[in-house]
């Protein structure tokens, strides 16, 4: 949100359970861990944050991005985040020690979105240079990279 926080919802009752308060800058990305114990946040500070969902307790600060962190997301299994921004990185991360693994590189401008496959073996991720591409987090490679067809081009 503008106002720096993070703010936590109950769906059924529309009522604000609590507001997550440590970003210096506006947020862009949560989302919850699958198990829904913990939270992780992207700001344009260009820090990611982990959260204990019960308590709103800030667990961990990740720095290592450069430019405005604009997505982030657990895991399936909960062990490792995935983070983009516009410094053209897309960063992987140990969810529980906060220690950054990979940094992805291959885009040539801002990510705009990261996500993990469902069995935790992929990254896809989007960027404004008008490509999608895979990953494999464990490595660091890019598995394929999905480039827009230029106008004309195989007609």
């Amino acid at each position: 949100s503008h106002d720096k926080s993070v703010r936590v919802w109950d769906a059924a009752s529309g009522q604000e359970l609590q507001a997550l308060r440590g970003h210096t800058d506006v947020v862009t990305s949560a989302a919850f861990s699958h198990d829904g114990t913990q939270i992780v946040s992207g700001s344009w500070d260009k820090s990611v944050r982990v959260w204990d969902a019960a308590s709103g307790q800030e667990l961990q600060v990740l720095q290592g991005h450069t430019g405005l962190v604009t997505s982030v997301a657990f895991s399936h299994d909960g062990t490792q985040i995935v983070s983009g921004s516009h410094d053209e990185s897309v960063r992987v991360w140990d969810a529980a020690s906060g220690q950054e693994g990979q940094a992805l590189q291959g885009h040539t401008d801002g990510v705009s979105s990261a996500a993990f496959s469902h069995d935790g073996t992929q990254i896809v991720s989007g960027s404004w240079d008008k490509s999608v591409r895979v990953w494999d987090p464990a490595s660091g490679q890019e598995l394929q990279a999905l480039l827009p067809r230029r106008v004309g081009a195989g007609l």
